[in-house]
């Protein structure tokens, strides 16, 4: 092969150039002048591949600038530096060293894009602040009012839920908490989102659910828009409760949809009893309100403690195994004294 430009004769060409009149004042990579970066002003995150992403400011200048870099089709890419350059709280210029492989032969080349920092809004953050909604959990207590330590233990683990579904899909997210009489309700932007965590809440807490769903508009297709409220009503025994089973005073361990689990404080036998069976019971003790007494000696099987009423040293048998502290837990009941695993 020989060069159309140079007459070199015996050489590889491209185009009918030799590799020295191919790369002569060629350009072999642009980059505009300007490129716009989206970041939204709520959450932080910046508009970046078709999506929203939590990146640092740096390395969301430096992707945009390089996504906007045209290297021609002769060559291919081996490596490049880059260095920001600030010119104010908006504008940064990105200078691009481009190391490339044309033919075989090691050249570069080099430019730079001025990175324009913009506000926007996302998708996500324009709806929650704009109070989109699509779901309703309200949750309601067996008893005329929910005990604000169960309130609290049930918003952190509605909380904790919502976070870990919105690691996969960003768009799923608590619009608001608000309490209520009886209990409180949660808004979410996902009608799945909450029907599984309504079936979680039925599942850790044996509650009641039921669901309803209103018409609330059309889409911009012309699909009815629906809202769904999901009702979960607590029973009036929680885990940590004394209850009465078959007569005998029972710490609740363990309830969910089907059922629960009890221990009998006489025996410390652990008891697998049916939902029916639950909803029969009577609490004798809530959990909060158990009291506790100062542990006086351990033994194997028993310790001795100060009754929390009268004072006096009282011997009680323990599960094996059991480890016990300064204090511990006991239920007085027809003054007999129960220990409380």
């Amino acid at each position: 092969m020989f060069c159309v430009k140079c007459g070199k004769e015996d050489v590889d060409t491209i185009n009918g150039l030799c590799m020295e009149c191919f790369l002569n004042g060629r350009k072999l990579v642009t980059m505009p002048h300007h490129v716009d970066l989206i970041k939204c002003s709520n959450c932080g995150e910046y508009a970046l591949r078709d999506q929203w992403l939590k990146v640092s400011q740096d390395d969301a200048i430096l992707e945009i600038a390089m996504n906007t870099a045209m290297i021609i089709p002769e060559a291919r890419l081996v490596s490049v530096g880059q260095m920001i350059e600030r010119q104010d709280e908006k504008n940064f210029v990105v200078h691009v060293q481009f190391d490339l492989d044309v033919n075989g032969v090691m050249t570069g080349d080099e430019d730079s894009t001025i990175v324009r920092l913009k506000n926007g809004v996302c998708k996500r953050c324009s709806r929650q602040l704009g109070s989109y909604y699509e779901a309703i959990i309200q949750l309601r207590s067996g008893e005329r009012n929910l005990d604000e330590d169960l309130r609290e233990e049930v918003v952190r683990y509605v909380r904790r839920s919502v976070d870990d579904m919105a690691r996969n899909n960003r768009d799923l997210f608590i619009t608001k908490i608000q309490k209520a009489i009886g209990g409180v309700d949660f808004y979410l932007s996902s009608t799945a989102m909450g029907r599984s965590i309504t079936r979680e809440l039925v599942d850790r807490y044996g509650a009641e659910e039921k669901e309803s769903a209103s018409l609330v508009g059309q889409t911009s297709d012309g699909q009815e828009m629906y809202r769904v409220t999901f009702l979960v009503r607590l029973p009036g025994y929680h885990v940590g409760d004394i209850v009465q089973y078959n007569g005998k005073p029972h710490l609740l361990s363990a309830v969910s949809r089907n059922g629960g689990r009890v221990i009998d404080l006489n025996s410390f036998r652990d008891i697998p009893v049916k939902k029916t069976e639950l909803q029969d019971m009577r609490v004798i003790c809530k959990r909060d309100e158990i009291p506790e007494t100062t542990v006086v000696s351990v033994s194997d099987k028993e310790i001795q403690v100060l009754h929390p009423r009268n004072y006096n040293t009282i011997d009680l048998r323990i599960p094996e195994g059991q480890e016990i502290g300064d204090t511990v837990k006991v239920l007085e009941l027809e003054e007999e004294l129960f220990f409380v695993p």
